[in-house]
């Protein structure tokens, strides 16, 4: 961790890490001379693309490496969502089978979810929406019941965004592929968080994104297991192994690149774990303030290491952010931001809406202190604590 991130210093305290990361400094200064003299197009076949030529593989590599891939299983995407779309669009239109099923659960992201209801739409599929358990987790056994001759893909995610929830992957990976059906693991939160190895998980296709691991946005990826067919979303000139043509974004893969090799030290130096202390250290004090109001959602043990999920008695999770902004968070993932209704992800776990619309997300994240924590705690404690009283619901 290095000190002090500039973006941060003398601004809110930032626990919405699981929305976006701050970039970090050192990702910047790998990727700016892509943004200046080095800019050639790697595909050329002159002096100009020799740099940028060699930083793309060497940014694959440093993906590759992160996840337990080989390099040539590394796709570059322009954002989480098209690796989705990629793995699931380019399975079904592959496989080319009358009435494809595809299996993913309720709690998935969006990114999933809507594209599964468009290969409905414009394609055919058979999509089953498997449920999850009060934690938020799916049954193996509730997948292999599912599955079907029909079966071309499963897909589950690794972390839940709103509640850190790890889902049983390689169980899961394991019931899919003994049945003939490929596996897809939209990993954005956990990248960079936990430890992955795509071999050990058994997937066919994991998604990676940047701006979740201190890159910027507008860059991912989707390792694709060699073997493994898919027609491509953007068609062209042939680059990304023919996956998605474009001119590659070599800054941006650059940058990617180097968030993967930052990832790889993380836990050599404590970093989760030195998150996952401050995280419990956070919970333990709203917890100790607010006696009997503080209710965990989620798995108390298999969840992200930077992830705290809670709902307060007696007042709104927006209500309580608008009244601190000195810390920004959020109320659920912020694709739904500004929508006051109760969470999918934590109705689909069967919690009751009051408990659903008072639910927070603090996700914390590299250069998290424990000052920030002992902050945070102090003034969400303060306006939880006065609303209870307005309410008549203070002890």
């Amino acid at each position: 961790m290095i000190p002090v991130h500039p973006g941060l210093e003398g601004r809110p305290v930032y626990l919405d890490h699981n929305a976006t990361t701050p970039v970090d400094p050192r990702v910047v200064e790998a990727m700016l001379p892509y943004l200046a003299d080095r800019f050639g197009n790697p595909s050329s076949a002159h002096a100009y693309a020799t740099g940028p030529r060699s930083a793309l593989a060497h940014a694959r590599r440093q993906v590759a490496e992160l996840i337990g891939a080989q390099p040539g299983e590394i796709v570059f995407t322009g954002s989480g969502s098209e690796a989705d779309n990629l793995a699931l669009r380019g399975t079904v239109l592959a496989a080319k089978a009358d009435r494809p099923h595809v299996i993913t659960q309720i709690t998935e992201h969006p990114a999933v979810l809507e594209t599964c209801r468009a290969l409905q739409r414009w394609h055919g599929a058979e999509v089953t929406y498997l449920p999850v358990d009060r934690d938020g987790l799916v049954d193996p056994a509730a997948l292999a019941a599912a599955l079907s001759e029909r079966t071309v893909l499963v897909s589950v995610m690794a972390a839940n965004n709103e509640t850190g929830a790890l889902q049983p992957i390689t169980e899961l990976a394991r019931v899919a592929r003994a049945h003939g059906a490929l596996f897809h693991c939209d990993a954005a939160q956990a990248v960079g968080k936990v430890p992955l190895d795509v071999d050990q998980l058994g997937v066919d296709l994991l998604t990676v994104v940047g701006h979740k691991m201190y890159a910027p946005k507008g860059i991912a990826a989707l390792y694709v297991r060699e073997g493994v067919a898919l027609e491509p979303l953007v068609y062209g000139g042939g680059q990304e192994c023919g996956l998605r043509a474009g001119t590659e974004n070599v800054a941006l893969a650059v940058a990617l690149g180097a968030a993967a090799e930052l990832a790889a030290q993380e836990p050599a130096a404590a970093g989760h774990d030195r998150i996952r202390q401050l995280r419990d250290r956070l919970h333990a004090q709203l917890a100790e303030a607010l006696p009997g109001r503080v209710h965990l959602n989620g798995p108390a043990e298999a969840r992200l290491p930077n992830t705290l999920n809670i709902s307060i008695d007696g007042i709104r999770g927006h209500e309580l952010l608008a009244a601190v902004p000195e810390v920004a968070s959020s109320t659920g993932s912020a694709c739904h931001s500004g929508d006051h209704t109760p969470s999918p992800v934590l109705r689909a776990m069967g919690l009751d809406d009051d408990r659903a619309l008072s639910a927070l997300r603090l996700s914390l994240g590299r250069w998290t202190t424990p000052a920030d924590i002992d902050l945070a705690a102090r003034l969400l404690t303060t306006a939880a604590s006065a609303r209870g009283r307005a309410s008549g619901d203070g002890r």
